[in-house]
């Protein structure tokens, strides 16, 4: 059996397991490995290659402090330029000798003084600490409808995109209006015969303030980067402002009003169908989604917008409960993921004690970068980490900072190992879920993937991005234990 010892191994070569990487030989520790269990970097830029990706927050600020690019040729950026950049952030950092592909972790387990992970190839890696750079949005979630194994045409999920598969003229049923069903169904509408948009929940939709980045701006960006930094200072300050309404549903007020008004001027010629794509909830219980295209997409001859239940999927076509059978010869799915799958579920994490994180029940953390019972683990991204109103590039950074200084306190001490105290995390999270009662994503009147079966929201940051860069500057040796 093959077996490779490393100090850190990171799971995982999206923003998190690159930002890993760059911060550790920043700081002179060389002696790390980055696990990928694809052919190429990316992460969640490389899988997601569906029609219209991009992404939804600027692109100035989703992206690396310590790697600013000025040849961002749009607001948003889509997802060929994102990827592009993670290639360059590599090559840039001289990253990719310390990348092994087709690595895929299907089990890691605490032996002591260390983490052993087993690869699906056999062999094994073994390091002091893991850095699980996974993200928490990288296992499709497709629903378990009856009759699907028996539906003769296509099916695949939005992050699965089958290229191989012409749209043209095809009857496409579409299941989810989330995310990547905006930006996917307005990109594939004009190619299909019909598309029957299958709808749950309307989503809040406000118009994307999204423009082409000028040749002159980006030469100017360039030659005086400190331009670029002032315009990144300023639309991360601007997005800061909207946190006091998700804490305080009735300051939303504003902002729903807005969404209304262009949801109402869009479909002013069609009241049946405003009625249909008009939400029932607060705007930002669930996630606030911005599009141009997609609620005038919807207006077209060949959509067809269906909000009852879908009961069962025959080998023609989806029955909903009003007994309609739609027929279609294409199903995609833009059901979103299995929110923090790498957590335990997908992959069997053993910690202290052989306790494993799945039998857990809902997964907490402290600071959503360790886990009590599980010594030299850090999640990036991790529980209650999430934004409903900014860029994960900063949080991962912020989570990067507390990760370098935990190795820096256990080498000062001499510690093998830095384990998080449960009455610690216990108190974080009575202290974090505090302050999300009463927030708009659970008082908002929606059921969103950030809440668990038990209606807590293990996902979001309560609070401001610049409370959690300040709690993650520097490690508390009090709130862990260190192992000898």
């Amino acid at each position: 059996m093959h077996e490779t010892h490393v100090d850190v191994a990171i799971v995982g070569s999206g923003f998190a397991g690159l930002g890993a990487a760059v911060r550790l030989r920043g700081a002179g520790r060389e002696d790390f490995l980055i696990l990928e269990k694809g052919d190429s970097l990316g992460g969640t830029w490389r899988d997601n290659t569906y029609p219209g990706c991009a992404c939804d927050v600027q692109s100035h600020l989703y992206s690396f402090s310590f790697a600013p690019n000025p040849e961002w040729t749009r607001t948003f950026a889509r997802q060929p330029e994102i990827r592009a950049y993670l290639e360059r952030v590599a090559d840039r950092f001289g990253l990719r000798d310390r990348v092994r592909f087709g690595a895929e972790v299907t089990a890691a387990r605490w032996v002591g003084k260390g983490w052993e992970l087993q690869l699906a190839d056999g062999s094994q890696v073994h390091a002091r600490v893991v850095v699980w750079g996974t993200g928490a949005l990288h296992e499709p979630s497709v629903p378990d409808l009856p009759g699907l194994d028996e539906f003769t045409g296509t099916v695949f999920h939005s992050a699965q995109w089958r290229h191989d598969h012409d749209l043209t003229g095809r009857r496409v049923a579409v299941i989810g209006t989330g995310a990547s069903a905006i930006q996917f169904v307005p990109a594939i509408q004009p190619r299909v015969a019909s598309l029957t948009l299958f709808q749950r929940t309307a989503p809040w939709v406000l118009p994307k303030p999204d423009r082409p980045v000028p040749a002159a701006m980006r030469r100017l960006y360039r030659a005086v980067p400190a331009v670029q930094r002032l315009q990144r200072a300023l639309i991360y300050a601007r997005n800061e402002m909207l946190v006091s309404g998700f804490l305080k549903p009735r300051r939303m007020a504003l902002i729903e009003r807005f969404a209304r008004s262009y949801l109402h001027r869009v479909f002013a010629d069609r009241p049946d169908l405003e009625a249909k794509v008009t939400p029932d909830f607060t705007i930002g219980c669930k996630r606030i989604l911005m599009s141009n295209d997609y609620y005038p997409a919807l207006k077209r001859p060949n959509v067809d917008v269906v909000t009852e239940k879908i009961v069962r999927v025959t080998p023609n076509g989806v029955i909903t409960a009003d007994g309609v059978e739609h027929e279609v010869d294409t199903i995609i799915f833009g059901t979103g993921f299995t929110v923090g799958a790498g957590l335990g579920k997908s992959v069997p994490i053993t910690g202290r004690d052989g306790v494993r994180l799945a039998d857990q029940g809902a997964v907490e953390g402290f600071l959503g970068t360790t886990i009590a019972g599980f010594p030299n683990l850090f999640v990036l991204t991790g529980p209650n980490t999430g934004l409903g109103h900014s860029s994960m590039v900063f949080m991962i950074e912020s989570q990067l900072n507390y990760v370098l200084d935990a190795l820096r306190v256990l080498d000062e001490h001499g510690a093998v190992a830095l384990d998080t105290r449960r009455d610690r995390q216990e108190a974080y999270n009575a202290r974090l879920q505090g302050r999300l009662d009463g927030s708009v994503w659970t008082a908002g009147g929606c059921a969103s993937w950030y809440l668990d079966d038990d209606g807590r929201n293990r996902t979001l940051w309560p609070g401001y991005t610049f409370d959690f860069r300040r709690r993650t500057r520097k490690v508390r040796p009090a709130d862990h234990e260190l192992l000898a």
